[in-house]
């Protein structure tokens, strides 16, 4: 039999590199449930094996979540997150730099399917 590499993606490696950060970007701005969700993601990006549509979509999700994209209609729960973050907090940067670098693997992902 041959051995086969199992695919580890640009997005496992970034979700392994940057777990810590994006678990707290989750919880700052849209709190358990969120953080649940990125969790539930992290999990599954932790297993080598190719992306599937269900973590693309969760990923996509927690880049929209990243860049503030639910926390402009008052009704939202994660409105309430998001007013709460003071713009000068440095976890801004961080939350920036980790939206860019999850971006970049999702583009690299959709040229790949």
């Amino acid at each position: 039999m041959f051995d086969t590499p199992i695919p580890v993606t640009r997005l496992h490696a970034f979700a392994s590199d940057n777990a810590e950060g994006l678990q707290n970007a989750a919880y700052l701005l849209g709190g358990r449930p969120w953080l649940r969700r990125c969790q539930r993601l992290l999990q599954d990006l932790a297993q080598p094996g190719p992306v599937t549509r269900r973590m693309r979509r969760e990923a996509k999700a927690q880049h929209a979540l990243l860049m503030l994209e639910y926390g402009h209609d008052p009704e939202s729960p994660e409105a309430e997150f998001f007013f709460a973050v003071d713009p000068t907090d440095p976890c801004v940067e961080e939350i920036c730099l980790l939206a860019d670098g999850l971006l970049e693997c999702l583009e690299q992902e959709s040229e790949h399917v």
